[in-house]
């Protein structure tokens, strides 16, 4: 696979990175693939996936447990990025940004992790009830600790930016701005795929001004861009997508177009080439600071979904 190197701290990924939360969170089934999602990894680290993305809060914990026990076998090929300061309670998710609280939760992620040194650790969403200058110091103070190798911030979420009337991702270049003043920001992570383009407005132009890489997330579009999803389907109570307003069948009806115009772009490239392949070929093309993070459950297909030369 094509490595990328991104960030202030020259990081070495390759192209198309890992996204685990939907192996045993927040998907149909999930929390039941067990050793299914443990293939997953493996078969992910042999075609040259390197960039492994979870979080303490997905699960929560459980999925930096399962990581972990791919890393504890194949540590020296995998660039491992977790997140912090996000607290799932019984009936709401709460942000956590407080100095002692995020030295504790990487303790915590390295244990789980089974790991001494984590590649990428970044801030899941800003505390605001803390400066994010003191979060994000007590984040640099890890580094200097050698528990952390960079640090990367994740986008302020689409409902936040809305409530402010603000374009979605003004309030993020100006939390980037801030932080950048305390230590560099070698990642970002946000939205963005053929039918979420909002970052190329802004965000990404921003980072590529800096050298800081943009981790693409739902680069999919939750699955929906693999063209594998049909409307009016519906999803299980405990996939997050059955809340989700792109997910209706209204919706997901609206954005066929998408999907057909992805499938054709795969027709012109071979019978063997797939509409996931077009999308993150897109993606790709975006810039050579932009690494697509896929999430997957299931191991099979993987050569169906990896990324076509050629296609964007």
């Amino acid at each position: 696979m094509e490595r990328r190197t991104i960030g202030a701290a020259t990081l070495d990924v390759g192209a198309v990175g890992l996204g685990c939360m939907p192996m045993n969170w927040a998907y149909t089934g999930s929390r039941q693939r067990g050793d299914e999602s443990l293939r997953t990894v493996h078969r992910a680290l042999d075609v040259g996936v390197t960039l492994l993305d979870t979080a303490d809060m997905y699960g929560p914990f459980t999925n930096e447990l399962l990581v972990g026990r791919v890393l504890k076998e194949r540590r020296s090929e995998a660039f491992v990025s977790t997140k912090v300061g996000l607290l799932v309670g019984d009936q709401h998710i709460v942000a956590n940004g407080r100095p002692g609280y995020v030295k504790r939760a990487c303790d915590a992620s390295l244990r789980r992790l089974q790991t001494d040194v984590i590649d990428l650790y970044q801030l899941h969403r800003a505390d605001p009830e803390i400066p994010v200058e003191e979060t994000w110091g007590a984040m640099a103070d890890l580094v200097r600790a050698g528990k952390v190798r960079a640090l990367g911030l994740c986008a302020v979420g689409a409902r936040s930016a809305r409530r402010s009337g603000a374009r979605l991702h003004d309030a993020t270049i100006r939390q980037l701005e801030r932080v950048q003043q305390v230590f560099p920001v070698s990642a970002v992570e946000a939205e963005l795929s053929v039918w979420s383009k909002e970052a190329l407005d802004a965000l990404l132009p921003w980072c590529a001004a800096r050298g800081v890489g943009l981790l693409a997330a739902m680069p999919l579009g939750n699955g929906f861009l693999t063209g594998t999803l049909t409307p009016g389907e519906g999803f299980e109570p405990d996939d997050l997508r059955a809340r989700h307003p792109r997910f209706t069948a209204e919706m997901m009806a609206a954005n066929q177009p998408i999907v057909v115009g992805l499938r054709r772009i795969a027709r012109r490239h071979g019978d063997e080439v797939t509409p996931a392949q077009v999308a993150l070929a897109w993606l790709l093309a975006q810039g050579p600071h932009v690494v697509p993070v896929p999430g997957r459950s299931g191991h099979g297909g993987w050569p169906r979904t990896r990324p076509r030369p050629g296609c964007a």
